[in-house]
């Protein structure tokens, strides 16, 4: 479980461009959800998301990782940041550009290697990570910067998949993708979730948001504005944190008003509205 216990951040303080980021941010992610975290832009996302693993620590409060302690003071800020970050990943927006190795099968052996794994066990990992992503063996020892953008944006998650991390954060993981590579992806990241894996996704897209989310968490300048079921939240009135309602819970807030009788929890994309609709009496 994750908890953020009143947690600030401000950047540049005391100086002529403080600015801050997180304002008394309080709030639980769940062991095992698949959770997202929307809000505008600047809204505090990806400051938010780089207190999970010390990329940054908090001005005030703390930020508690399951076992690990990110916190404002320093004495009590975690010395475990290593297992930390093999503990939680992060994949960042546009994440292939930090591929640096010779070879794909290089480039996700590395975190392995640099959690002290031997090469040849390290390269087999980085095989069966490349392979959960789509990519296959022919590109195991080409240069990651002969890849295409969505190839080189695999290759990347495959190197954080490689530390077989108990929770994995997503920061806008299919921006750029076209829509067949951006389901691919969604449907890797639920199958991990699935199996265990703690899913954490920023995303600006809510049609993805209302089919995959377990959870959702509304950021607003810097401040938690909801927390809770994506059902509730967008067959709400979302204009108030502007957001976008996804079309699939505007055919369903149409249906509803019509005196459908639908059970919300269960409608997550087309398939499952239509299942639904068979089970139902319209009112």
């Amino acid at each position: 479980m994750i908890n953020f216990e009143h947690v600030y951040f401000t950047y540049s303080p005391k100086s002529p461009i403080e600015f801050e980021a997180l304002n008394d941010v309080s709030l639980t992610i769940k062991d095992g959800s698949f959770t997202c975290l929307v809000g505008k832009t600047g809204c505090g996302k990806s400051t938010l998301i780089q207190q999970l693993n010390g990329l940054l620590f908090p001005t005030k409060g703390k930020v508690i990782v399951d076992n690990f302690v990110i916190s404002s003071i320093k004495k009590e800020r975690t010395k475990k940041l290593q297992p930390l970050r093999k503990h939680l990943g992060i994949v960042f927006q546009f994440s292939e550009n930090q591929l640096f190795e010779e070879s794909v099968e290089e480039d996700v052996a590395f975190g392995p290697m640099n959690f002290g794994i031997k090469k040849e066990e390290a390269i087999k990992i980085a095989h069966e990570s490349l392979k959960k992503v789509g990519i296959g063996e022919e590109y195991f020892k080409k240069s990651p910067f002969e890849l295409s953008g969505g190839e080189k944006r695999r290759v990347s998650i495959a190197g954080i998949l490689a530390l077989e991390p108990k929770i994995l954060v997503l920061d806008e993981p299919t921006a750029g993708l076209d829509p067949k590579g951006s389901k691919e992806m969604l449907s890797l990241f639920k199958k991990l979730n699935e199996s265990g894996t703690t899913i954490i996704l920023v995303s600006h897209d809510m049609d993805i948001v209302f089919e995959y989310a377990s959870d959702v968490i509304v950021l607003c300048d810097g401040k938690v504005s909801y927390v809770g079921k994506p059902s509730d939240l967008f067959l709400d009135d979302v204009s108030k944190y502007s957001l976008e309602t996804p079309m699939l819970a505007k055919v369903v807030q149409k249906l509803v008003s019509k005196g459908y009788s639908l059970n919300l929890d269960k409608i997550h994309n087309l398939e499952s509205l239509v299942e639904e609709l068979k089970e139902v009496k319209h009112g």
